[in-house]
């Protein structure tokens, strides 16, 4: 039996929802809109997109996109459902971004809807074998910066921008010296004029090896090395150099080509950043959703996968939070490592009981900006606060108690948990 690459979709759509399902499959493969010349039966017998299941939903007055035009007639309601849609895998081969090209291409234009989101994506074994995977994940990650147990606790350079390279560096040290395990570039620093990438390497580096020496260990900095696919591969190289661990790329802008040449090129890990993930994942009626980007960028070798956190700062729900997460943790056929969560966006030790209940895992990278650099008694104290509430979350102990125990958390609670 031929192998096939599966995808489930929402679509909404003034049509009848079978005949709608065939505009899409003949869309997405050998059809068009009228028979054309070398279109043989045998062609598309070999080569057409197979509706595989339409599960009917409710039916809607009211569109959730504007009409087109070109509809010819004012519809009387629009029908949902969930729609399963397969295809050969010889029309693409084992190429990730014709794939996408296939399940998530011009769909998303056609007039018979008002509303389509590409939910799930199958993929048949052998994409697996072919495509790298995550080369350091959580195992890797949790060995360069010397945590087995408890989440690692991160946090981002604070002014985003603005900073010189040896004022970065400066604050840099103090992050360390307080404790953390992780810190980021913010996704606005690149190689700005006011911070050159590689003075800033030498500076945060500078800072991170010396301190390396004493304390035994050695924070993980994630530098954006994001642009070009040789400047990319450029500024890896200088990182490792200097003695950096672990490159941020921002997924979206670099795009599918740019994250696997790099995955294949770099020696740490890949901490994929996805700003701009709200215009392709937040609207319910059109879209992408995030679960399946995320093995996508899994599979072409991202090691870190930013997934929001629980009562977040943006508009996601901690339902979809909770589903980011948990999709990262789980094994993906023949790969030894799972992508580790990078929780973040209004993060603090407030939100630590309910992250580790919901996700049922410690095996997070748990990235505390504000939460961490604008706790009332210093940055000493904002780590303590957020790895005393991993503590007692972990041994289940309950944050009130957990307070009596903690002034850094008490104070924190005090702080951060305003109505």
């Amino acid at each position: 039996m031929m192998e096939r690459i599966e995808a489930r979709y929402w679509i909404e759509t003034p049509f009848p929802v079978e005949k709608a399902a065939s505009a899409m499959a003949g869309e997405q493969s050998s059809g068009t809109f009228v028979k054309v010349v070398g279109e043989s039966e045998e062609l598309t017998r070999r080569h057409a997109a197979r509706v595989e299941r339409i599960e009917q939903l409710e039916s809607v007055a009211a569109p959730s996109l504007p009409v087109s035009g070109a509809l010819g007639f004012v519809p009387a309601e629009y029908q949902r459902a969930f729609v399963t849609l397969s295809w050969p895998i010889e029309n693409v081969g084992y190429h990730l971004q014709n794939v996408m090209a296939t399940v998530a291409g011009n769909l998303f234009e056609l007039s018979q809807f008002t509303g389509l989101r590409l939910l799930e994506l199958g993929l048949p074994e052998a994409f697996y074998k072919k495509y790298v995977g995550p080369r350091h994940g959580v195992s890797g990650t949790r060995k360069l910066v010397s945590v087995s147990q408890r989440p690692m606790i991160g946090t981002i350079i604070k002014p985003s921008v603005g900073l010189s390279p040896k004022q970065t560096g400066k604050r840099v040290a103090e992050l360390v010296e307080a404790g953390v395990d992780f810190i980021k570039d913010d996704e606005l620093m690149g190689d700005p004029p006011h911070s050159p990438f590689e003075e800033r390497v030498d500076a945060v580096m500078t800072v991170i090896n010396e301190l390396a020496q004493i304390q035994g260990r050695k924070a993980m900095y994630a530098f954006n090395v994001s642009g070009s696919i040789d400047e990319m591969l450029k500024r890896h190289d200088y990182v490792v150099s200097r003695g950096g661990t672990c490159v941020m790329a921002s997924m979206n802008w670099v795009g599918m080509s740019g994250i696997e040449t790099l995955a294949t090129h770099s020696d740490v890990p890949i901490h994929g950043h996805r700003n701009g993930w709200g215009m392709f994942y937040r609207s319910p009626f059109m879209g992408v959703n995030y679960t399946v980007m995320q093995k996508i960028w899994r599979m072409l070798g991202v090691d870190h996968l930013h997934c929001n956190g629980l009562r977040n700062k943006f508009c996601e729900s901690d339902e979809s939070v909770v589903a980011s997460a948990k999709a990262c943790l789980d094994p993906l056929s023949g790969y030894g490592d799972r992508a580790l969560p990078v929780i973040s966006s209004g993060q603090w030790a407030g939100q630590a009981s309910d992250t580790f209940e919901s996700i049922g895992s410690p095996d997070l990278l748990y990235v505390c900006g504000g939460g961490i650099v604008g706790h009332p008694d210093g940055l000493k104290a904002g780590v303590n606060s957020v790895r005393s509430a991993w503590e007692a979350a972990l041994q289940g102990v309950p944050l009130g108690e957990a307070m009596s125990a903690s002034t850094d958390l008490q104070r924190a609670v005090e702080f951060f948990a305003k109505p």
